[in-house]
């Protein structure tokens, strides 16, 4: 019986897409939190994993040559992951290629700029000595969102999927079009990227990945308020080079 991949996780669309792919795949995996507001990300554990400090990240103990291998950057797991199985990734270079396009796509835009929509929008201090910064910055940023939705509107006219088949590129991109409200979005603007959204949602892969994530949700130390909250602010958003 294969032993089970470690996830180092938080319920964020970057988490999501790995418990994705391993609940589509049918492989075994345990979820090690990474509580990003307290800080875990900064242990010396998880640093010798993900050296950039982020989550999240996989220790697969039955790696290449069956030794252990871990893997930090999303992408990076996913495609690993797709090798490994053999599953939504597929071996021809030209049909590798258009699933590679669209997930260098979602990892340089689409993920870092509803980030920084997001950012801007719900989490800038309201406490700033010009409040035309945080407003340029929500504006930009949710633009160049609500242009990428078009780019995946228009890429979804005329194929269910992003590269052919449903693969790993879909499932980069779908949990970042779960907060599209948080975004400024309005998700019925682009009816093709609806459609796409419902149908991998209404998957029972997607559905357990995301079940798992409220059992992460319910637990303590996500949802912290007051002094509690800045701090998990300051984690957050007050890093430099150390």
């Amino acid at each position: 019986m294969p032993q089970p991949i470690e996830v180092h996780y938080w319920p964020t669309p970057n988490g999501h897409k790995v418990t994705i792919a391993l609940e589509e795949m049918g492989l075994p995996y345990e979820i090690r939190p990474v509580n990003i507001g307290r800080g875990d990300q900064f242990k010396p554990e998880f640093l010798a994993i993900s050296p950039n400090n982020r989550m999240p990240a996989i220790v697969d103990p039955e790696g290449p040559g069956g030794q252990p291998i871990s893997i930090f950057e999303s992408g990076a797991i996913l495609q690993y992951l797709g090798r490994k199985t053999g599953q939504f990734y597929p071996a021809d270079e030209r049909a590798r290629v258009a699933v590679d396009e669209w997930v260098m796509w979602q990892m340089a835009g689409l993920g870092p700029m509803s980030g920084q929509a997001n950012h801007f929008r719900n989490y800038a201090p309201s406490v700033t000595s010009d409040q035309r910064h945080i407003a340029y910055g929500a504006i930009r940023y949710s633009n160049e969102v609500h242009r990428l939705y078009g780019v995946l509107d228009k890429r979804l006219a005329d194929r269910d999927y992003l590269a052919g088949d449903y693969s790993i590129a879909d499932m980069m991109s779908w949990p970042w079009i779960t907060g599209w409200k948080a975004f400024g979005v309005v998700l019925d603007e682009f009816p093709n990227l609806k459609a796409w959204y419902q149908r991998i949602e209404q998957r029972e892969a997607v559905q357990r990945a995301l079940k798992r994530a409220e059992e992460i949700r319910r637990g303590p130390g996500l949802n912290a308020s007051g002094k509690d909250a800045e701090e998990a602010r300051r984690i957050l958003f007050g890093q430099r080079a150390r």
